[in-house]
């Protein structure tokens, strides 16, 4: 196998830290889509405590539990959430940092090939003009 370059190791890098990247996205969106039904389910239920139907008055205390139930979940749920989009914010600020840096080691080694180029150069020219002088 031949030998990575420091930029195409800090790719291979690079790569790795966006799929973390997305997949702390993809941990937010399906806690933000829990947190989603479990708040339609608690305005279902209010909306049922609240209602003059007999039946939903004679389940009243069933759904007073209910509603602690779903707030207690729902405050776990925004304490994930919150959690997921520091992990996201996080994960994105050190791809950010890991693309700066393999860009920075491609524009070094360009730099280091081109230099070496134009030492090439000036090595045959020399040898050619040693060559063609007498001495």
């Amino acid at each position: 196998m031949a030998k990575q370059t420091r930029s195409q190791k800090l790719q291979r890098l690079v790569n790795v830290q966006r799929h973390l990247e997305h997949m702390a996205e993809y941990e937010l969106a399906a806690t933000t889509s829990v947190r989603r039904e479990v708040l339609d389910s608690l305005d279902a239920v209010v909306d049922a405590i609240g209602s003059l139907s007999p039946i939903h008055q004679i389940f009243t205390s069933l759904y007073s539990t209910q509603i602690t139930r779903l707030s207690a979940r729902d405050q776990h749920l925004q304490m994930q959430q919150q959690i997921h989009e520091n992990r996201m914010m996080r994960e994105k600020a050190k791809g950010d940092r890991l693309e700066e840096n393999m860009r920075d080691a491609r524009t070094a080694e360009d730099r280091e090939a081109a230099d070496n180029d134009l030492y090439d150069m000036i090595d045959q020219r020399m040898a050619a003009r040693d060559r063609d002088s007498p001495l």
